[in-house]
């Protein structure tokens, strides 16, 4: 009878853990890089065609404030994933990087992927990781892990060449010696580089493009979690829509470049590019002429917007699969991307400043128990999707993660605000604060500061700063600056706000 009654008891916490696990949703993270709020049709931009990625946002509850803090180094990529995978906020972020390089135990449990196996997740990695410890070493399965960009396009000797020259040279590069896909075009009749020709390498490296080589790895692990009762967690980093911005030519084909839309702060030249560590000497400000024409903004855009269209078809495919396998209905899916890019708003190209064109990005939750057709428009920083997911696994987050869940938020059940304003910071070079309506940057070598009327001037072109009656609104916004950098470890001494009058 004890016998009997021990495999009753036995068989009964099996089947309530396999119900426990039934529970915990599926998580499918989709991870693009380089992708401005701005190239978003759902959010604005109705030149980009992106089919997929309109009908998945329809499907789901987007957050139209989401931003990135900032970096400590020039690739912006790699502080934005870091602390996505660690939880830390940026300056504490950078400061953990050590404990990963040291094969610290804690500091590699601490992990994304850690927490989700821990919780009972199968973990897969596929794409662009640009992080600090080993992908393998942290999930259970890494295929084609990518770096930062791919090394051919990078070309370092060459690049780095380039910038010594620049020191010596004229703002004017139309005459400089640059690498392959750099510094162009400067006509309308430069045929010095084509997206579309895979000899080139590039995406194209290997054989076949990165964004179907990440397809086809998301669609062979689907096939093995459809044959598991374990619920997954699946990172899937797409490298697109980061430079190289190549793409085949049905998808060059859906746009002209003479229809391509001029942004509203298009500038030639940015008035403190050297100053704040943005100038000619910096790679992804190096892929255009200086000074900006329209010619080489309209051809950027166009290679950017195909390349999203690609990147669309590749997404829509993961999802098909998902479906065709019976795994959508139960997984949540984040979509995100690590920061955004200017492509020629106020004269610069890249993703390091402190304008929402470079720090804000869509951030997106769909699927199982998630509202549809919902738009957020509360600030929030991308990383809260790392404390959402462990949320959804119904074990908690842990104290150690500085970043919060949207779940609240998602759920109408936020009591107070979700920030108490955006921090941004560049390097020792730039810091902002987004509040209350405004933006505040700050740039401490020059003893400058901007300010924007966020609601009357979203495109961020009207400084207010000289103006008298902003005077109060700098220094408040100046010291609640100075409190966020103290909460967040920040060690840039920005002086005082008269400093900068």
């Amino acid at each position: 009878m004890k016998t009997r009654l021990l495999a009753l008891c036995t068989l009964l916490a099996i089947c309530a853990c396999k119900a426990d696990q039934k529970k915990q949703p599926n998580v499918l993270f989709l991870f693009i890089d380089d992708y401005t709020y701005r190239a978003v049709h759902e959010m604005g931009n109705k030149q980009v065609i992106s089919p997929n990625l309109d009908k998945l946002i329809q499907e789901g509850t987007l957050f139209t404030h989401a931003y990135n803090m900032g970096s400590w180094s020039g690739a912006v990529c790699t502080a934005s994933r870091t602390m996505l995978n660690s939880g830390l906020t940026v300056w504490r972020a950078n400061a953990n990087r050590k404990n990963w390089h040291e094969g610290d135990s804690l500091a590699r449990a601490h992990t994304w992927a850690q927490l989700m196996q821990n919780a009972g997740y199968d973990t897969y990695m596929s794409g662009k990781w640009h992080v600090d410890i080993p992908a393998a070493d942290i999930f259970e399965q890494a295929e084609h892990v990518r770096p930062g960009m791919p090394k051919d396009f990078w070309n370092g000797k060459q690049v780095n060449e380039a910038i010594n020259k620049y020191k010596k040279k004229p703002l004017n590069t139309s005459q400089m010696d640059m690498p392959k896909g750099y510094n162009r075009p400067l006509s309308e009749n430069d045929d010095s580089w084509s997206p579309t020709d895979t000899s080139n390498g590039g995406f194209w490296a290997g054989g076949k493009h990165w964004s179907e080589v990440l397809k086809d790895d998301a669609e062979n692990f689907i096939d093995q979690a459809a044959q598991k009762q374990k619920p997954f967690f699946m990172y899937l980093a797409f490298n697109a829509v980061h430079d190289p911005r190549q793409a085949p030519q049905k998808y060059q084909d859906l746009y002209d470049v003479d229809k391509i839309e001029i942004p509203e702060s298009f500038q030639a030249d940015y008035p403190y590019h050297e100053e704040i560590g943005v100038g000619p000497r910096l790679r992804d400000e190096m892929l255009a002429p200086f000074p900006r024409t329209e010619l080489a903004i309209k051809t950027h855009l166009k290679e950017y917007y195909a390349l999203i269209s690609h990147l669309d078809d590749q997404i829509g495919e993961i999802l098909q699969h998902l479906e065709e396998k019976g795994l959508r209905e139960n997984t949540v899916i984040f979509l995100t991307a690590d920061h955004g890019l200017a492509i020629g708003r106020h004269g610069l190209l890249g993703k390091q400043n402190m304008y929402d064109h470079s720090m804000r990005v869509p951030l997106l939750v769909a699927g199982s128990g998630i509202p549809k057709n919902k738009k957020i428009d509360e600030d929030v920083y991308l990383q809260d999707i790392m404390p959402t997911a462990l949320d959804l696994t119904g074990k908690g987050v842990p104290d150690f993660v500085e970043f919060k869940s949207l779940m609240p938020l998602i759920h109408d059940q936020q009591g107070e605000a979700h920030l108490n304003g955006v921090y941004g910071a560049y390097l020792r070079l730039q810091r902002m604060i987004r509040k209350d309506g405004y933006k505040l940057i700050v740039y401490p070598k020059v003893h400058k500061v901007l300010l924007f009327d966020l609601k009357n001037d979203p495109n961020e072109m009207h400084d207010l700063s000289d103006n008298e009656e902003s005077r109060t609104k700098i220094e408040s916004l100046f010291k609640d600056l100075k409190q966020m950098q103290v909460d967040l470890d920040d060690e840039l001494n920005i002086g005082s706000v008269e400093d900068y009058f």
